[in-house]
């Protein structure tokens, strides 16, 4: 198994390839997708200089924090039950599967602290992924301002598993049009400068479109 330090490294020179093809120099977040690592692997990540790390059930969560000492960012990245809510929020910083009103209702309930929150949007319509529509998307984000406990940092998407990268770039697009759609809302609580896109196949892609933090696990941890 490669070491994480040198993957790490190549992910890093190719986020900036595609930086350099984008004309941005906007910072891009590399969060560590580690939901089948175990602690030791994950330990190794944060060696290597990972600051994210991206967690997607509540018992893994709270393996990890149990194990792990090291200041670094907590990002809920899977589909978050309501009745789970209680035993994670609390506990991360990021997450980035905000998708329902009976969610936020109940991170409302729970949270004793302001929880950053993506929004999740099924740009491609498929049926396998969660997520509200483009269009369901912002009537829901507009609900969102009379919760005191919700900041939506950005939108979250996954691109469809496929070799076509100008379907996978205009899912990318597309996320970005509703963010600046978004921003124009000039929601108190919805700055909305985040996009949470892009994972270890077609990171380069989401880099070029906009992405401000990259979801990579099997390129990164293996």
């Amino acid at each position: 198994m490669a070491k994480i330090e040198n993957n790490l490294e190549v992910i890093q020179h190719h986020i900036e390839q595609a930086k350099q093809r984008a004309n941005t120099q906007q910072q891009v977040n590399i969060i560590a997708v580690t939901k089948q690592v175990d602690v030791a692997r994950t330990e190794e990540a944060i060696a290597a200089g990972i600051l994210h790390l991206g967690e997607n059930r509540p018992e893994g969560l709270e393996n990890k924090l149990q194990a792990i000492d090291s200041k670094v960012s907590w990002h809920y990245i899977g589909s978050l039950q309501t009745r789970k809510v209680k035993q994670v929020i609390d506990r991360i910083d990021y997450l980035h599967s905000l998708d329902r009103l009976s969610l936020a209702q109940e991170i409302e309930k729970r949270a004793t602290k302001t929880v950053k929150c993506f929004v999740q949007v099924n740009v491609s319509g498929e049926d396998s992924k969660h997520g509200l529509t483009n269009e369901q998307a912002v009537e829901f984000i507009k609900q969102l301002e009379q919760f005191s406990k919700i900041e939506v940092v950005g939108l979250m998407t996954m691109a469809p598993f496929t070799e076509d990268d100008t379907v996978i770039r205009n899912v990318f697009k597309q996320l970005k049009q509703l963010q600046q759609q978004v921003t124009e809302l000039s929601i108190p609580n919805v700055p909305c400068t985040e996009l949470s896109m892009g994972m270890s196949n077609d990171y380069e892609i989401a880099v070029e479109e906009g992405a401000t933090f990259v979801r990579i696990g099997t390129a990164l941890v293996g």
